[in-house]
């Protein structure tokens, strides 16, 4: 049976640039205040005419020139957002549309947080049957358009972006089996809900379910890819705070890999969280090609993915 692989990665971030101070300019916060408690220092916001489809397109694009690809080579577009305004066309229709693409075919999937991972492990499996031959998967979010300004429990923690990446037919499976699920019942801990949508959430009920229920299935998901977690170059996590992903990586006990903190820099992006960390650890070489990377999306719904992939 055939596999498949991530041939390239690419991410892109809006130009304008929020610091923890500019942020104590609007609600009652400091940098230190923000930095003890998520470990996030800045974020970017897209301005009002950065729809998410334009985040998506320009990682899309990115993705696609690393892979040395054209747009006429992608036969299907998988964008994982849960921030679009619009519902047709989908996002991953405008973004085909921007790249100047045949006829893939689009889809949008909204799986909030782990959005990513979920998206990956459909092109994965797509591209393994042999429906799709290339995908060009994109997890792509606004989260600064669904914030209360207002609410300084939620405003400091939120960033704009989009990661991508083209997955392609490989000999070998590169892309490691899924481990997926979901706790419907305590969905509401993490809401984008009303009219207009607003981000809110439990930040103590999601803390305690990541910090304890997530590393075992983060183990678990090594084991289905034939790994411990020793043997890992890489993990990364939702970049969701700092304070989830440092002791939910050091309970995984993947003590010889590159933990990804992007959400230093960039703030929780969503669904772009993962794409954008694996792409800046690649752009700075700070992984190889053939590394195994753990990725494991976790967050709204209190849904969670994780599969290993070999970096490109």
């Amino acid at each position: 049976m055939r596999g498949s692989r991530v041939v390239a990665v690419g991410h892109y971030q809006p130009a304008k640039v929020l610091t923890n101070d500019d942020l104590a300019e609007l609600v009652d916060t400091s940098d230190e205040w923000i930095s003890s408690r998520v470990g996030i220092r800045t974020r970017h916001v897209a301005g009002p005419d950065e729809p998410v489809d334009e985040l998506a397109a320009h990682a899309g694009a990115k993705a696609l020139a690393g892979a040395g690809l054209g747009p006429a080579d992608i036969d299907l577009v998988l964008v994982a957002t849960s921030t679009a305004v619009d519902r047709s066309p989908n996002t991953a229709a405008r973004v085909a549309a921007r790249l100047g693409m045949g006829s893939p075919a689009v889809m949008d999937l909204n799986v909030v947080c782990a959005g990513f991972t979920h998206a990956l492990a459909t092109a994965d499996s797509l591209v393994r049957t042999g429906t799709a031959q290339r995908a060009l998967v994109i997890g792509a979010d606004k989260m600064t358009a669904v914030t209360d300004w207002s609410d300084r429990s939620t405003c400091v923690l939120v960033g704009d972006g989009a990661g991508a990446a083209v997955v392609e037919a490989s000999e070998q499976a590169l892309i490691g089996p899924v481990l997926w699920g979901s706790v419907p019942e305590m969905g509401h801990a993490v809401r984008i809900e009303g009219t207009p949508p607003v981000f809110a959430q439990e930040g103590q009920s999601v803390y305690r379910w990541a910090t304890t229920q997530l590393p075992p299935i983060a183990r678990e998901v090594c084991e289905r890819a034939g790994l411990t977690p020793e043997d890992l170059a890489a993990v990364v996590l939702h970049q969701a705070n700092l304070r989830i992903i440092e002791p939910v990586a050091r309970k995984i006990g993947a003590v010889n890999a590159v933990i990804a903190r992007d959400v230093v820099e960039s703030g929780n992006t969503s669904a772009a969280s993962i794409p954008m960390a694996l792409s800046k650890l690649v752009e700075r070489g700070e992984i190889s090609t053939g590394d195994p990377v753990l990725l494991f999306g976790f967050g709204g719904n209190l849904s969670y993915a994780g599969q290993v992939v070999r970096c490109p």
